[in-house]
């Protein structure tokens, strides 16, 4: 089915990325509620293009969760806390005289550490400064499909090891800062366990190979020391983030992003010093990697 609506797009257009991966999906109001026909031709868009943009989609946070619910069921947000009355929509804040860090400036695969990771990631731009504030993407796909057969034999089996516990542990980067954010982190014990995750994951729609590691998420490869873990986990987080795998998202107000955590990596750029910038973002519930 996924490869008969590819063939010709009836209810949307789909302008791809001249690499294939991202693309900019017009004709379509995310405000209502898509027909089967243009469900289908989005979920299809995405599957094919890992990225997807709606610009000019001016939403409430109500529809923004009734188009996430079109998509799947909510997903698990640990670790931060979310809007008042809004349980599944975390909003993304930064305010001009912020110090710390912006958020989600390093490479990761969105909640890695679940058992059953997102899905989705869907994020809705509210304020974009007039400066900086890009989002880079990797297609883990095809920086899997370009290692040797060797390499790939190599790594066929493994299993990385994912914890937050980096980010958000006892001792995680959030538990150390200093400067004041607006954005409320919740730094927890729960952070700083780990589970594994096949290296090489399947796509359950495409049926496509990907790379399933991140420099924020994951720890170690299963078996193997922390040196060797090192070694192989060092290479491919710089095989994958090459430029030849990264397409660059500049930002516009009112415009909707949905991403594919099962086959992206992605890292939110700063550069935005003196300007707010704000997003709400939701997420759609994954299965077990395999």
């Amino acid at each position: 089915m996924l490869a008969d609506i590819e063939r010709g797009y009836r209810t949307i257009s789909v302008r791809p990325q001249p690499s294939g991966f991202g693309a900019e999906i017009t004709g379509v109001d995310l405000g209502r509620p898509l027909d089967g026909d243009a469900l289908a031709e989005v979920k299809a868009a995405w599957a094919r293009h890992a990225v997807v943009a709606f610009p000019d989609q001016p939403l409430t946070l109500d529809q923004l969760e009734a188009f996430t619910l079109q998509i799947g069921p909510f997903g698990e947000d640990p670790f931060i806390k979310p809007m008042p009355g809004h349980p599944n929509v975390l909003e993304l804040r930064r305010e001009p005289d912020e110090k710390a860090t912006n958020f989600g400036a390093g490479w990761h695969s969105d909640w890695s550490f679940q058992p059953e990771p997102p899905a989705a990631t869907i994020l809705r731009s509210e304020v974009v400064p007039p400066v900086g504030g890009d989002t880079l993407f990797c297609d883990c796909a095809r920086a899997y499909e370009t290692l040797s057969p060797t390499m790939q034999r190599m790594l066929e089996g493994l299993r990385a090891v994912h914890s937050a516990t980096r980010a958000y542990g006892t001792k995680g980067v959030f538990a150390r800062e200093t400067e004041k954010r607006t954005m409320e982190i919740i730094v927890s014990p729960e952070a700083d366990k780990s589970l594994t995750h096949p290296l090489v994951r399947t796509h359950p729609v495409t049926g496509r190979r990907a790379l399933y590691v991140s420099p924020v998420y994951t720890t170690g490869i299963e078996g193997l020391t922390l040196p060797e873990s090192q070694a192989i986990l060092g290479f491919l987080f710089k095989h994958m983030t090459d430029e030849a795998f990264v397409y660059r998202h500049k930002w516009k107000a009112g415009m909707v992003l949905m991403w594919d955590n099962r086959c992206t990596a992605h890292f939110a750029e700063g550069g935005y010093d003196g300007h707010l910038r704000v997003m709400h973002r939701t997420t759609v519930a994954g299965e077990k990697p395999v």
